[in-house]
């Protein structure tokens, strides 16, 4: 149920049923909120993160139905495997042909799930860079490697599970978003067009 709810492609469906266009032929190539920023603008990128992230959570929640004792170890290693098969669904969705996005809205919601106060740490680091940059790929990038940081040395996370997966996150993140590292060094990037429509038109039927 997890994957499945992680496979809803809310790129995909919306650039195409609202704008004629499919996401992941334009920009970047992925289906995801970074790109859908980019090549539809902050409106529809805003819409795709908000239900990217509500993937991530609502497949966490969907720990209340085991019969696991409630903030044990068995819990916190459920909700992290739930959450991390709806960022596998995000990254290759069985509703668009496997070819996702990189999954880190799905992944956020997952933490917001499991760690309000730690999500809510990392979107103040998010925004801060965004706000600084306008670059939502070193935004994501900086919040990922905050999240271990987080984890090891200011909350203290006990589960050895959860501080593992910290940190593979910020890991995995780093490497996904290679690609981006290079546009950034180059100065190649794109940043987000906050306030600015891009125009597109409908494809004709």
């Amino acid at each position: 149920m997890a994957y499945l709810i992680g496979s809803i492609p809310t790129a995909v469906w919306i650039s195409k049923r609202v704008y004629g266009i499919d996401i992941r032929e334009h920009g970047s190539g992925n289906a995801g909120a970074t790109n859908t920023f980019r090549i539809l603008g902050s409106k529809a990128g805003s819409v795709v993160m908000l239900i990217d992230m509500f993937k991530g959570f609502l497949a966490v929640k969907l720990s209340l139905l085991s019969v696991f004792p409630w903030h044990s170890e068995q819990i916190t290693n459920l909700q992290v495997f739930l959450g991390l098969a709806a960022v596998v669904g995000h990254i290759f969705p069985i509703w668009a042909d496997f070819r996702g996005g990189k999954g880190i809205a799905t992944l956020f919601g997952m933490i917001l799930a499991i760690q309000p106060l730690v999500a809510v740490s990392l979107v103040g680091v998010f925004l801060g860079m965004l706000y600084l940059t306008r670059y939502v790929s070193l935004s994501s990038i900086s919040a990922s490697v905050a999240f271990p940081l987080l984890i090891l040395f200011i909350f203290n996370e006990p589960e050895l599970s959860y501080r593992l997966f910290a940190i593979a996150t910020a890991c995995l993140v780093v490497l996904t978003h290679y690609k981006n590292i290079n546009r950034l060094l180059q100065g190649n990037e794109s940043k987000v067009p906050f306030f600015r429509k891009r125009k597109l038109r409908r494809r004709e039927d």
